[in-house]
């Protein structure tokens, strides 16, 4: 069972670091395109406003940046043999729930 969390961790990991990656590359390209436009740019006609799009790309970095510490935290309580237990009511978290969201800390009644 825990060979099977740490690899279901380590594939979130995986998967959760390379979207960071993607919005980061996505942040970097509007870094460039925001070099030499007017600082307002809310009022262009031709799409939607860099500002909109910066915050959009902070917003899913910081979510994602979250969701790598919950993982983060989720190994460690595997390696204190913590793991799959709801830290509200002490029961234990399903496997579908853990496999939907390994990073889960409660179980799906306490998550409500």
């Amino acid at each position: 069972m825990a060979r099977g969390r740490a690899a279901q961790l380590l594939s979130r990991r995986r998967e959760v670091e390379s979207r960071l990656q993607e919005i980061e590359d996505e942040l970097t390209a509007l870094r460039r395109t925001r070099e030499g436009a007017a600082d307002d740019d809310e009022h262009d006609p031709d799409g939607v406003p860099l500002s909109e799009q910066w915050s959009r790309l902070e917003g899913l970095r910081r979510a994602r940046a979250g969701v790598l510490a919950g993982v983060d935290q989720a190994e460690a309580r595997l390696e204190r043999g913590e793991d799959g237990r709801c830290r509200r009511c002490g029961g234990a978290i399903s496997p579908a729930r853990l496999a939907a969201r390994p990073e889960a800390t409660t179980c799906i009644d306490c998550a409500f």
